[in-house]
């Protein structure tokens, strides 16, 4: 018995993880349909919808917190998908990650900290007024 990670399960986290990046809704949602994990995460601990919310992808985002995503999932630097928007000035990703629960306090920094630090007060405002 090895302990080696099999190659097809390799590859179906490549696919999952590129799907992210690039926005690809309908693949992401065929995949975690099927039984793919929506936790999946990488080896920085970013997951799907951490790559998703980074890359500006809106609809995979929201595709993601249908199927169960933690929106307040930190990766391993302690960042969060909204902080991840906020410092990306992704509006849309960043409503739909409201939409989906993202609290604005959670992660280091978290993203009423983001807005602050690139003085963007319409959010600070907003989120403080949470």
């Amino acid at each position: 018995m090895t302990d080696a990670p099999d190659a097809d399960v390799i590859a179906l986290a490549g696919k999952l993880f590129d799907a992210a990046r690039t926005g690809d809704d309908a693949a992401l949602a065929a995949y975690l349909d099927a039984g793919a994990p929506v936790g999946l995460t990488n080896d920085r601990g970013d997951d799907l919808l951490m790559l998703a919310a980074y890359h500006g992808h809106a609809a995979a985002v929201a595709t993601l917190l249908e199927r169960g995503a933690d929106p307040n999932r930190a990766n391993d630097r302690g960042q969060t998908p909204l902080a991840g928007a906020v410092f990306k000035g992704a509006d849309d990703v960043l409503e739909a990650l409201l939409a989906g629960g993202a609290d604005p306090t959670a992660g280091t920094p978290n993203a009423l900290d983001t807005a602050r630090m690139f003085g963007k007060e319409h959010l600070v405002a907003r989120f403080e007024g949470r």
